[in-house]
């Protein structure tokens, strides 16, 4: 096969590419580092052209200029899976809706009841045998593109193409249309120093992770402390399973420590997206010692709890004395999404030896400047990510608790343990209305 040729003969400009958008499509753009740019700002100047075309991606770097262009929303409806520090921008000045979802299931949502015209995907170049890498999206993507009508590929000479279990990978015979042009670094995220919260948090979580234990790193400041002190520890032969592969994991494999040998793939680790630095997306490219899959597989619970020793860390927002997690909302403000922390509480639940542990600081300010405590008698408008049955390890820099089995006086007490101490009694007070305090309990 003359694979350039067809390449050719589907090469298109941005502008002539996006002509077959027409008013009232749904159009996908890739996650992440795979956000067509070159085609989302094509697609903007056609603004005046098309009405009511709606827009779906989720963790955006932004700017999305077909969003911001169209304040009125008479042209583009922007919605996201999982909301980006950018896409919560966009939520409070009601420029983008917030679909919920758990990201195992996403890829099925569009096989079986999401309608796609229009699908565009940034991916690296073909390659001789006509195959373009999905690659910081493989987790996602395939199964968006197969469900479109109209596919879309913008080539990006900067991503790093990945080595993947299956699905990490389109060819030029599944797109409709080629573009190209000229691109600037990948953006990236800064790796934030960590926090007097971060490292006592951390304290109390690495003495329970043994050596040998396969790692689950949320994204933020918190897990890539985590990552930085067990590069440093004595623990040895970590591995990784992943959702989202962050710089953390660079750092384990710098020292050493991340050898995948007790994965399931031995020798390799396991993930379905990746952003962080530059050094990040270096390590990953055409790394044998990476797997990128599908998230419907790499998020299973069932996949996850086989791994034995399986050690999920994440963060979240706020907690109250129930047990119940919210790690995407504070009160009706939509933060991110639920994502993958609810199939790794749960999966992590099933591992032999596996533990799931959620991490916040006691306290943060609102944007009057005052302090508030993250544990709360009861939620009032925050979205629930994780019910109070998967809650398991929760820690604080006070401390470190586990809920499982415990009653609901129990866990109300076991929180307060770990709440900041300007508010205990507060929330003993609390308890009491709500008939989950033991006489017999601590003040």
């Amino acid at each position: 096969m003359d694979y350039q040729m067809e390449y050719r003969s589907k090469l298109r400009t941005p502008r002539e590419a996006v002509q077959c958008v027409k008013s009232g499509d749904f159009v996908d753009f890739m996650p992440n580092v795979c956000f067509p740019v070159l085609l989302e700002e094509a697609l903007a100047e056609r603004k005046d052209e098309l009405t009511d075309v709606k827009l779906r991606s989720n963790l955006v770097f932004g700017p999305l200029k077909t969003v911001e262009s169209d304040p009125g929303r008479e042209h583009f409806t922007y919605s996201s899976w999982h909301c980006s520090a950018y896409e919560r921008r966009l939520w409070d000045r009601g420029l983008c809706d917030f679909i919920p979802m758990i990201f195992r299931n996403l890829v099925q949502y569009y096989k079986h009841f999401l309608k796609v015209n229009v699908a565009m995907a940034c991916v690296t170049p073909m390659d001789r045998h006509g195959y373009f890498n999905l690659s910081c999206a493989t987790g996602i993507g395939k199964g968006i593109l197969e469900t479109a009508d109209i596919v879309i590929l913008e080539v990006n000479e900067n991503l790093p193409r990945v080595n993947g279990g299956f699905d990490e990978c389109v060819h030029i015979s599944e797109a409709d249309y080629i573009v190209e042009g000229d691109h600037g670094p990948l953006p990236s995220i800064p790796v934030p120093a960590p926090t007097k919260e971060d490292l006592d948090i951390a304290d109390y979580i690495i003495p329970l992770i043994p050596s040998g234990a396969i790692l689950q790193l949320g994204i933020g400041g918190m897990p890539n402390t985590l990552g930085r002190l067990l590069a440093g520890s004595d623990l040895r032969d970590l591995g990784m399973h992943t959702e989202l592969c962050s710089d953390a994991y660079v750092d384990l494999y710098e020292a050493g420590k991340l050898t995948n040998r007790t994965n399931y793939y031995r020798g390799k680790g396991m993930t379905g997206l990746a952003i962080g630095s530059r050094a990040l997306y270096d390590w990953i490219d055409e790394n044998p010692g990476v797997i990128f899959a599908p998230l419907e597989h790499v998020n299973s619970p069932d996949v996850i709890g086989r791994l034995d020793n399986m050690i999920s860390i994440n963060n979240c927002i706020a907690a109250d004395l129930y047990g119940q997690i919210s790690a995407e909302s504070v009160g009706f403000r939509q933060i991110s999404g639920t994502g993958g922390q609810l199939d790794y509480l749960t999966g992590a639940a099933m591992s032999r030896g596996g533990k799931a542990f959620i991490c916040m600081t006691s306290t943060f300010r609102d944007r009057s400047g005052q302090l508030k405590s993250r544990i709360v008698p009861s939620f009032q408008g925050d979205i629930v990510t994780d019910p109070r049955s998967q809650a398991y390890y929760l820690a604080t820099e006070y401390g470190i608790v586990n809920l499982v089995g415990k009653t609901s006086w129990e866990r109300a007490e076991l929180l307060i343990s770990i709440a900041h101490p300007d508010f205990r009694e507060d929330l003993i007070q609390g308890a009491e209305r709500q008939n989950i305090w033991r006489r017999s309990n601590r003040r």
